[in-house]
């Protein structure tokens, strides 16, 4: 499956990272640039459960392909978020589906730092993806 190309663009950047902390700066960019969500969209319909923050997900389909927003009351939460957004962005339910989540994060040199309850949460959000993926 190749990239897309705003993925390809955090694996450069994430690549060029030496040591966490250079990285967790780039996380907190990433999430920077997260479009915001309306207070209208977090509801408790979009909230994400399973995750220890506050993680809201939206989500469309067009034309076949996903588009998806997310959002977190927690920064490095919303960086890892954005990672996977820019991932997922533009897949078809069948491509989304089988997302291998743990090999793109180790891919971008954070599988390491991602403490169990962060890796679950993003896990329950890429499941929450698959939910409304199989939904449609």
């Amino acid at each position: 499956m190749s990239l897309p190309e705003q993925a390809r663009l955090a694996l450069e950047a994430f690549e060029q990272g030496k040591g966490w902390e250079q990285r967790a700066r780039l996380l907190m960019q990433w999430g920077d640039r997260l479009e915001p969500l309306a207070d209208t969209e977090k509801t408790e319909a979009n909230r994400v459960h399973g995750c220890e923050s506050l993680v809201w997900l939206v989500a469309e389909q067009v034309e076949g392909l996903w588009r998806f927003k997310a959002s977190s009351d927690a920064r490095l939460l919303r960086g890892l978020l954005a990672l996977l957004l820019v991932r997922v962005q533009g897949l078809a339910s069948d491509e989304l589906v089988e997302l291998d989540l743990r090999e793109w994060f180790t891919q971008l040199g954070l599988e390491r730092q991602l403490s169990p309850s962060r890796s679950n949460g993003l896990h329950a959000v890429l499941q929450r993806m698959a939910e409304l993926a199989s939904s449609r």
